[in-house]
């Protein structure tokens, strides 16, 4: 099928309500046809193959076609993502700004959510400006994110050391981007003595200090250090298949010119790399240059 008369088929899918992998001439699933989530996922698996502008057609025909404001919401976040695999910081908070809007409508009915998903929204958008350089309006995310979860009504669903051991972690991040290594390591301890303080926080966010102190080490030029931390990073439960952390080792591997090391680490980032999220967002595009793919 010629790829104009694809799309307009999945469009039409996404409005009409015909089963989308119908449409997209894919095997049909067992269970009760649902076209917005068929649609949701063809367009997240067109995005995931580098086909975005093909992918947003799709999910800004969800978001026309939504019967709610939570499905309208949902897609709208979904578009965020799409801009994200393109490395697009500002298009991505443009849609994020939406949901959070959406977020703002549920604070009366469900503020202990409202208020933590308005941050994970912040957050989000955040993670995508780091991951595309420009930090400045990703510390400025990372630091309204933290506002809007401290904002959670009591009884808290999340706590506000979580808030805070993000913010630290981020503000590492981003100091290391930045060349600044006094400012990053400060952060990184404060990381630590947060997770030192609380063991219900270190109970769920342990594996993510070796990643920190290794993208740290990385960044500001420590390599012996950051293949360590990240050698760690990937070994820890919970972390094996993110692909972030395999793309991390494999810049280490790629700066120490080990290429050998740096190729199937390339290659399984890759793999890995299969979520509508801001990790395969960042590694799927990058991993496919390194990789030589179409």
């Amino acid at each position: 099928m010629p790829l104009a008369s694809t799309i307009r088929s999945l469009v039409s899918a996404a409005l009409l309500g015909v089963p989308l992998l119908a449409a997209a001439q894919q095997p049909v699933r067992q269970g009760p046809p649902n076209p917005r989530a068929d649609s949701n996922r063809t367009a997240s698996r067109l995005d995931t193959d580098g086909r975005t502008h093909e992918a947003r057609v799709i999910f800004q025909a969800l978001i026309d076609g939504a019967p709610d404001a939570a499905a309208r919401a949902s897609a709208q976040r979904a578009m965020a993502m799409s801009y994200a695999f393109d490395g697009d910081c500002r298009n991505t908070l443009k849609y994020e700004e939406m949901v959070m809007a959406y977020w703002r409508t549920r604070q009366q009915a469900e503020p202990q959510n409202a208020f933590y998903q308005q941050g994970e929204m912040a957050n989000e958008g955040a993670r995508v400006c780091i991951d595309a350089g420009d930090l400045k309006t990703a510390e400025q995310y990372y630091r309204l994110g933290t506002e809007l979860g401290l904002r959670e009504p009591e009884p808290r669903t999340h706590s506000a050391s979580l808030w805070h051991f993000r913010l630290e972690h981020a503000l590492a991040r981003l100091a290391a981007r930045r060349g600044d290594k006094a400012s990053a390591q400060a952060h990184v301890a404060a990381a630590r003595k947060l997770l030192d303080g609380d063991s219900a926080l270190a109970a769920a966010q342990e594996r993510f200090y070796p990643y920190l102190v290794g993208y740290v080490a990385l960044y500001t030029g420590d390599l012996a250090t950051a293949e360590t931390e990240l050698n760690r990073t990937v070994a820890m439960r919970g972390n094996e298949r993110d692909p972030f952390f395999h793309a991390l080792l494999a810049m280490t591997h790629d700066k120490m010119g080990h290429a050998d090391v740096a190729k199937p680490l390339w290659q399984q980032a890759y793999d890995l790399a299969t979520a509508h999220n801001p990790p395969a967002a960042y590694v799927r595009p990058l991993a496919r240059r390194k990789l030589g793919l179409p």
